[in-house]
């Protein structure tokens, strides 16, 4: 397993995102956890009741500084981001002794990222993102599992489960239109790394964002300050 030791250079970087990003190469090459893009992702309702679950982090951009997630528009964290564009999250690696927080406002995704995203997944889940209602009352499993029967008749394919798919085995299964991606616009972050003693190294980054267009942001210079443990 790779040592993860270095605590936070001084001077600080001048690009947090680019940290995170090869923070997150160096988890998928360590092979210490199954799913090192695993993210904690944190909404509010708008009178302010917040809500967390664990979401896949897809993608990583430091420039203009975004990270991007996809999931079911309908769901709940997708109602919350309709009414409050706003969120929070937390990546961290327990193995690797390190640790991300991001804040910021968020928006949709290029329908074209969602497109190639979603083209890529294995069909079943494709099928199964047709399915789901997610977040939605389910009056029994058996009801979820006709659902799923009914999608893969409209898209002809096998349902789902039922048996092992045939070796490279494809079908043509579209993009629902409650489907696709988020991308969480970072104004604010913290990197921290494990210290001995519990004399951990903590810096936060922030910095202003201005609308762009098609809905994206543009970032200032990023301001960072190291913060006790």
């Amino acid at each position: 397993m790779a040592d993860f030791t270095e605590l936070l250079p001084d001077p600080l970087p001048a690009d947090p995102l680019a940290v995170t990003a090869a923070w997150l190469k160096e988890a998928f090459a360590a092979h210490a956890q199954p799913n090192p893009n695993a993210m904690v992702l944190a909404t509010a309702s708008p009178d302010g009741r917040p809500s967390a679950r664990v979401v896949l982090l897809r993608e990583i951009v430091p420039e203009p500084g975004y990270v991007q997630f996809y999931t079911n528009y309908l769901s709940a964290k997708g109602r919350q981001l309709k009414d409050n564009p706003r969120a929070a999250a937390v990546i961290h690696w327990d193995a690797a002794h390190r640790q991300v927080r991001l804040e910021g406002p968020v928006s949709f995704a290029p329908g074209a990222d969602s497109d190639r995203y979603f083209a890529a997944r294995a069909w079943p889940k494709r099928i199964a993102a047709w399915a789901s209602a997610q977040s939605q009352p389910l009056e029994a499993r058996a009801s979820l599992l006709r659902s799923l029967e009914e999608s893969a008749a409209r898209f002809g394919t096998p349902v789902p489960g039922e048996g092992p798919p045939a070796p490279g085995e494809d079908y043509e299964v579209p993009r629902p239109p409650h489907w696709g991606g988020y991308r969480l616009w970072v104004e604010a972050i913290e990197l921290w790394v494990e210290g001995d003693a519990r004399v951990h190294d903590r810096a936060r980054w922030l910095r202003t964002l201005t609308r762009a267009a098609e809905g994206g942001y543009q970032g200032g210079p990023w301001v960072a300050t190291r913060l006790q443990p």
